[in-house]
């Protein structure tokens, strides 16, 4: 049962401290079930066998080509998000999903502390992808995919793939892929909503009548007013998104 505001979304049944508290109690031993089946399926994870890929493929960084094995930086583990892009387009069209994901990824040093890299492997072009990264301000490790690596590194699969790699000495394997909403433990947004009272407020949730839903799950909740979200900051601090195509002038 909820209440109703004047005007407003529905809000949830008051009550008194002692009930709420017990109901937490209540959802917190499932809440903790949730999380042991989470390290189980962690711990197969740790157990899968891993596949041999090219040390030598070749990226492009900011310097030109770049092997894979480079990109460890010494580290023997690696963690790559395979971004989206649309070449040619502006700014404002590009990948929703792929900037929400990686919006959220700043701090590396407590990847490096267990001896893991990361680094965003993007499908376009090196000048043009660099010039939305920086405008973007993100500051992780940046590289475009040449179709040879795409052939070599993506196999069947598509870009929005999140990938773990294991250094051997000077070979190097895949161990782990993910994508969809198994890409969702990049954004530490989505985890926060959903201690929210109204959630993530996306169609397909199980909420109930009268709560807030406006978002669709097929980039629109990523996006506002034509743009993916997280560009409107960086047009009112007042950073170029020209990224020197022809579709920006």
């Amino acid at each position: 049962m909820t209440e109703t505001s004047a005007g407003g979304p529905s809000l949830p049944q008051i009550t008194d401290r002692q009930t709420w508290q017990a109901r937490i109690d209540d959802l917190r031993v499932r809440e903790k079930a949730h999380t042991r089946a989470g390290d189980a399926l962690a711990a197969e994870r740790r157990r899968l066998p891993m596949v041999e890929v090219d040390p030598r493929t070749p990226l492009v960084g900011a310097d030109g080509p770049v092997p894979l094995i480079d990109i460890f930086d010494g580290r023997s583990q690696l963690i790559a998000y395979f971004q989206m892009w649309y070449t040619g387009r502006p700014a404002a069209e590009q990948c929703v999903g792929c900037t929400f994901s990686t919006t959220h990824i700043n701090e590396l040093s407590y990847l490096h502390s267990r001896d893991v890299s990361y680094a965003t492997f993007c499908e376009g072009p090196y000048e043009e992808s660099a010039r939305y990264r920086d405008f973007m301000g993100w500051t992780v490790p940046w590289y475009s995919v040449p179709q040879d690596a795409v052939d070599r590194l993506v196999a069947d699969r598509h870009f929005g793939i999140l990938v773990s790699y294991l250094r051997e000495e000077d070979r190097v394997y895949e161990t782990y892929w993910t994508t969809g909403r198994g890409n969702e433990l990049m954004a530490p947004s989505y985890g926060l909503l959903d201690l929210t009272v109204y959630g993530r407020q996306e169609f397909w949730e199980d909420s109930p009548e009268g709560w807030p839903q406006r978002w669709d799950s097929l980039g629109g909740q990523f996006q506002l007013d034509g743009r993916p979200t997280a560009q409107w900051s960086r047009i009112r601090a007042g950073r170029d998104d020209h990224l020197g195509t022809l579709s920006d002038g």
